[in-house]
């Protein structure tokens, strides 16, 4: 019998329920161990083994951290800067080495995740993740109609054209918009596309990320549950081959 932990001991510590709950996953065959299903009385070692369950990679590792930081502009997202200039890891007080998921330029505000789990930053920037990122834009001016109906169904810009998009109007000159992609400073090139420049750029939510509470310059570590979300919202995605969890 391998060393480490009950499985269903790892579950239940991972957020899936009490370790009834999760003996009863294991028993129903919705959780796999390296690609075979689990059954009781396995014991495994959360550090080198990729669990699932429903398909879905279980946050198992005690050693990973996950913190959401709200970026103020002007400070940018690299770990370290030749400049000089704040960096979003300034704003994290970690016990160990992380790093942005993802990039926001210099001038804009908003939702940022911190983490050590490389497995989870490859997901979430995938192309093929769809996680979808939303905006509130300031812009020049205040968009009709019709520009709207364009951000929505796509605009051409000069690496194609854009995925459709989610756009309402919350007021004048004011935009929410929800994308799905990750292109470099896409959300201020679509909005010169249809000829209203942004002056203002906050992202406000990361797929089932939000918290309009965390003030600007400030973090917080992610709780279980939502590292939970974050794994179900890249779903199945990542495929099922790899046998452990890289950090």
């Amino acid at each position: 019998m391998e060393a480490g932990e009950r499985l269903q001991k790892t579950l239940a510590r991972a957020g899936y329920g009490s370790r009834r709950t999760c003996e009863l996953l294991i028993s129903a065959g919705r959780v796999t161990v390296d690609g075979r299903v689990a059954v009781l009385g396995n014991r495994v070692d959360p550090e080198a083994r990729e669990i699932r369950v429903d398909g879905v990679i279980a946050p198992t590792s005690q050693s990973a951290v996950y913190y959401l930081v709200n970026k103020p502009a002007g400070v940018v997202t690299t770990a370290s800067d030749p400049q000089g200039r704040a960096t979003v890891l300034d704003l994290v007080n970690a016990p160990v080495r992380v790093f942005p998921v993802g990039r926001l330029d210099m001038n804009t505000e908003g939702l940022l995740l911190v983490t050590n789990d490389g497995r989870l930053a490859h997901l979430l920037t995938h192309p093929s993740s769809g996680v979808p990122k939303e905006y509130l834009a300031r812009v020049e001016g205040d968009p009709t109609p019709g520009d709207l109906r364009r951000l929505r169904e796509g605009v051409e810009l000069d690496d194609g054209v854009t995925a459709p998009a989610q756009v309402s109007r919350v007021s004048e000159g004011l935009i929410r918009i929800v994308i799905h992609e990750g292109r470099n400073r896409q959300v201020r090139r679509m909005c010169a596309a249809v000829g209203h420049e942004v002056t203002r750029l906050v992202r406000t939510r990361i797929g089932p990320l939000s918290d309009p509470t965390l003030a600007p310059g400030a973090a917080r570590p992610l709780t279980t549950a939502e590292v939970r979300r974050l794994y179900e919202a890249v779903g199945r995605s990542d495929g099922a081959a790899s046998t452990t969890i890289s950090q």
